[in-house]
């Protein structure tokens, strides 16, 4: 099976848990926590792969790394320990993310522009582009790209609006070829 639609139904599970027990905000920011420390910690996850390491070792350490978050995610952290699919936890990070944001109509979104972007001018994006992906709002990260010349980028899932002056250029030179 798909390590994405394996990774889809524990997120799933995750999210009908936290849905329950009214913690999905608190659920979502450990799951984020995890997440980061592990992509920042790869070898993390190359020990707890480690054959030769007991799983109550394994559990030890997870249970040490991860003490601050909330019990339903240390308790899939544990499962999936358990099950040799340890591996899966970016990628149900990722999904679970997706859950949360759809259950608040939220979209997440990335913003390249020439310079930094101020709060307003970012809520005003989100407020325009929000409307047009069918979300109540959007939650934009800002990257700086100074070949965009001017003008922003937007990326909200796989679709892109392109505002840049770069962009124009492009498409200016593409009509002036064919």
């Amino acid at each position: 099976m798909n390590q994405e639609v394996i990774a889809k139904r524990y997120a799933s599970a995750l999210f009908q848990i936290a849905l329950e027990q009214q913690q999905l905000d608190k659920i979502e920011e450990d799951i984020r926590a995890v997440r980061q420390a592990l992509v920042e910690n790869g070898e993390f996850l190359s020990l707890l792969s480690n054959p030769k390491l007991s799983l109550d070792k394994k559990k030890a350490l997870v249970r040490e790394a991860f003490a601050g978050i909330s019990a339903p995610v240390q308790h899939t952290l544990l499962l999936l320990l358990e099950r040799h699919r340890f591996g899966l936890v970016p990628e149900l990070a990722e999904q679970f993310i997706v859950l949360a944001n759809d259950a608040r109509g939220i979209a997440e979104a990335i913003a390249y522009s020439a310079r930094p972007l101020t709060d307003e001018e970012l809520q005003a994006l989100s407020d325009v582009f929000a409307k047009k992906v069918g979300k109540e709002t959007l939650r934009i990260e800002n990257i700086v790209d100074p070949e965009l010349i001017g003008g922003v980028k937007l990326r909200i899932g796989n679709r892109i609006y392109d505002g840049s002056v770069s962009g124009q250029l492009e498409r200016i030179q593409r009509q002036l070829i064919s």
